[in-house]
Formats: structure tokens, sequence, C-alpha cells
């Protein structure tokens, strides 16, 4: 924690006791070091709408989080019920009506690019949004909190713990929570693995400790990552681990909403009193209540800065003092540079959404979605993928006729058994065979359902009728046509037919 955090803390912790206190120069004899011990930031509980859509918010993120694996979802007897899973042994990716495999991770490419560009487009119009309700970090650390305070109390009443000698209540109360902190990181980590396995089957086996030892691993390692994270690290997590809070600047301009003091209606503070006259000075009472509830530690009033999350909580808290010293809400909110200039000046102009910056980012999201959801809509349910013997590339039979091979693979992504007849098409006198078989239905290629087949073909061709069709090459384009014999879709591959040189 930085120096300023350190200060911030001191003026909400002094104005507990009723004292103010003025900043000092800073001189070389008592400059302050390079790096700073972190000072534990208590942060106190806080209601209003901010509040409790945090309250909402963190409820259904961990409710989606922890019930998720155990949706199920009906693909058919031949596919995992469960509605997502990352499916490693089968090489899929599920996500109820979506299958993904391995060669279309151009799809997962997809989703984060639009991941990135609403992130974007989010951040350019209403700051740090993310960081403030939606981020893992956020939410687990919001959790554990919560439990410290149930257990430990307010802001208050755990400073006092901490400060007290150990007692018996004092390891209690510690057990407790820390207990408590164990069992939820426990349960983030096996959540995380049964993303990975059929839920109800992992369950089991982790029960009778049948599990793979590499799943006891992962859960180990998230508990331990959740634990230290979101009860020890806290707000160092959002300070020095995480890169968002220094790539965010680049999305921010004097039209994006963050929020702010409003330092043109609160200046100069100072204390107040009932009934005395509010001419000549701000609405800010130098209470530090803001200061006092933010996860981060930080003061509000020293402007926009690296460690803020935008969680908005020191908004209730303003508000909440507003309301009791009768002067308007909105203090802190959310506000734009655009804005502040405007009440200063007088101009009137207002923050403008809509500008090149967000224009440009609705844009490129509209137009990844619109791709995304064409390759998912016209993505065939049959793929192929036919190859040419290399090593020989041709062979001379006994009759002087010539023969290539060919390794044909069909990957059949529907939800039942399919029949595929391969055949030559473009090739005068040519035949087909499978191994030694030439026989019609011996060239059909059944491929069960969500499954990949291949096949060995040959391709014989007289070498008379090859000398009359190659001029100049030694090479005979021709197509291998697969036909889907229940839809009668047919997929066509080009491919080479190779002799000797002439």
């Amino acid at each position: 924690m930085d120096a300023r955090t350190d200060r911030a803390d001191d003026h909400a912790d002094h104005n507990d006791h009723g004292l103010h206190i003025d900043a000092a120069p800073i001189n070389k004899e008592h400059a302050e070091p390079l790096y700073a011990s972190r000072k534990k930031i208590y942060p106190k509980l806080v209601t209003g709408k901010f509040r409790n859509a945090k309250w909402v918010i963190m409820a259904v993120t961990l409710g989606i989080y922890y019930l998720t694996p155990w949706i199920r979802w009906d693909r058919g007897p031949a596919a995992p019920d469960q509605a997502v899973l990352v499916d490693f042994p089968g090489r899929r990716f599920y996500f109820f009506f979506i299958e993904i495999w391995p060669q279309e991770v151009y799809f997962i490419t997809g989703l984060l690019i639009l991941a990135a560009v609403a992130l974007f487009l989010v951040t350019s119009i209403a700051g740090r949004v993310w960081c403030g309700y939606t981020c893992p970090q956020t939410v687990w650390t919001d959790l554990f909190i919560y439990i410290e305070r149930l257990i430990e109390g307010d802001r208050n009443k755990r400073m006092r713990l901490d400060q007290a000698p150990w007692s018996v209540s004092k390891v209690a109360k510690k057990s407790a929570k820390h207990s408590i902190w164990l069992i939820i990181a426990l349960a983030t980590g096996g959540a995380w693995v049964f993303y990975f396995d059929n839920a109800p089957d992992l369950a089991r086996d982790l029960m009778a400790f049948e599990a793979q030892p590499i799943v006891y691993l992962s859960i180990g390692l998230f508990t331990f990552t959740t634990y230290l994270l979101g009860g020890i690290a806290r707000e160092q997590v959002c300070t020095y681990m995480c890169p968002w809070p220094r790539i965010q600047g680049a999305m921010f301009d004097e039209n994006t909403f963050a929020v702010a003091y409003k330092d043109d209606r609160g200046e100069p503070r100072g204390a107040h009193k009932k009934g005395d006259s509010w001419e000549g000075r701000g609405d800010c009472i130098d209470c530090n209540q803001c200061v006092a509830v933010c996860p981060m530690g930080i003061d509000i009033r020293d402007g926009l800065q690296l460690e803020c999350i935008q969680c908005a909580l020191c908004i209730d808290a303003c508000d909440s003092i507003m309301d009791r010293v009768g002067r308007p809400r909105g203090l802190i909110g959310y506000d734009s540079l655009q804005n502040q200039q405007a009440r200063i000046s007088g101009t009137g102009d207002q923050t403008k959404v809509v500008r090149p910056r967000t224009i440009i980012y609705a844009v490129v999201l509209a137009l990844v979605s619109v791709i995304m959801l064409g390759a998912l809509l016209l993505r065939a349910e049959t793929e192929v993928n036919v190859i040419a013997d290399r090593n020989p590339l041709f062979v001379r039979l006994s009759n002087g006729d010539l023969r290539n091979g060919y390794t044909v693979k069909i990957l059949n992504k529907g939800d039942r058994l399919a029949n595929f007849a391969v055949s030559a098409e473009g090739l005068e006198g040519a035949t087909l065979s499978r191994g030694r078989s030439r026989d019609a239905s011996s060239l059909t290629l059944v491929v069960p359902a969500d499954s990949l087949e291949d096949a060995k073909y040959f391709v014989q061709l007289p070498h008379e009728t090859f000398r009359r069709l190659t001029e100049d090459s030694n090479t005979i384009t021709f197509n291998m046509v697969i036909t889907n014999m229940e839809t009668q879709q047919r997929v066509i591959e080009q491919v080479s037919f190779k002799g000797p040189i002439k």
C-alpha cells in the first residue's frame, strides 16, 4: 500500500476521535521510504443502492459459478449430458447446444475478442465497472469480508480485536473466520474441477477418494490461491498484481464516467455543526466516511487513482451523510471531466456517450458478433480431409497400371450415425477401391455420431491413359466426392493423381 493510502487511513482513524490532521511538509530528513509495509484495511459496512447492487451481483455470479457444472443438457446417447464441460480426453468443449472441436478453436478466439472489445466499450463509457462489480477477485473478496464482518464485527470492532492481546475469544473468532474462509476456498476449487469431468461421477469419486491425483492437486491449488488472494492479499492483488488498472487508462477520456468527488461543490471542506450556515463553504464536512468504507483504503477526494476499482461504495456513504446534514445527494457520484469543466465554465456541455471511441468499439463488437454468429449457423456437420500418400507418391502395378493411395478422414459432428459413400470423379478410366476390394458397398465409410473415422482408399489408372491425359507434368487433378447417404449432402475435395515424369 502506498503512502497516499496510509495517509487516507490515518485521516479516517483520527476522525473517529473527532480530530483533524493537516498534512505536514515533507523534508529530506523525514522522507517517506520507497517501500512501505502494507497497512491493513478495515472496510466499514455501508448501505445504499450500490451496495445492494453488489450483493445481488455477488449472489448471481457465485450461483452461476457453483451451480453451472450440475446443469444437464441432453445431446443424445453418444455425448455427455453436462451443459458446460471441457472434455480433454474427448477433445471437446461443450456449452449447452454448442460443441467446439479442437479444429474450431477460432470460436474460442472469437469469444475472447468479443469479451475484450465489450470490456473496452464498457470501460470507455463507465470506467472500471468490471473491477468494481464482477471481477472474481472483487466478488470473492466481498464474500470473505462479509464472513469477517459477520464473525468479528464491523470496522471499529475488527480494529480493536486486532489490537487486543491474544485471548480465548480472539483465538476462537480468528479460527472460525479462517476455517470458513478455507471451506469457501475448498468449495471454489472443488467447483472448478467439475467443469472438466462429469460432475456427479467426479463428486462420488472425490468422496470415495478414488479420483485421479491431479484432481486433488488442482483442488488444493485453487483452494490455496482463493484463500490467499481473497482473504489475505485482497486489495494488493488489484494494486500490484493485476495489469488492468494500468491498461484501462488507454480507454479513458474526458467523457468517461467514473466515480468522482465533485470538488467544485465540496470545497472548501470542513467540520459542520447543526445550525451553522453553509455560506462560503462546500458541502463536504470532512467526515472521512468515504475513506472508511473503501475496500482499497483510498480517499476518493484525491481524484482518479490507480487503486480505485470504482465499486461506488463511497457514493452510498457520502449520500447517507448528505441526507443527515440536509444537503443534496451526489457530492460523490459518477461524473466525467467534461461535466466538471462544464460546471466550472458554465457552458452547459454534457458528456457524450456516443463519440468516435465508443462508435469504433461498438462497430467492432457488432462485426465480430455477426461473424461469430454466421460461422456458428453455417458450420457443417461433416468435415472431410483427404490426404494423399507421400511415400511412395505412386506405385506401378505388375500390369503397368499406376496406383495412388489416399487416407480419407470424415468427422461426423451430428448426433446420429451416418454412412458416407466415397467416389472419384473427373478422372477418366480410373477405378476406386478400399484396400483390395473394389465392391461398391465396401467404399462406404460408416462414422458413428460425434466421431472421427478414417480409411485407406486407392485410385488405379492405366498407364496409357495417364500418358494421354498428361502433357508437360506428372500430375492430374480430380475430385474425391464424399456423400452423406442419408441427407445426400456432398463434400468435394480436390486431389492430385501422380505418376512418372515423361
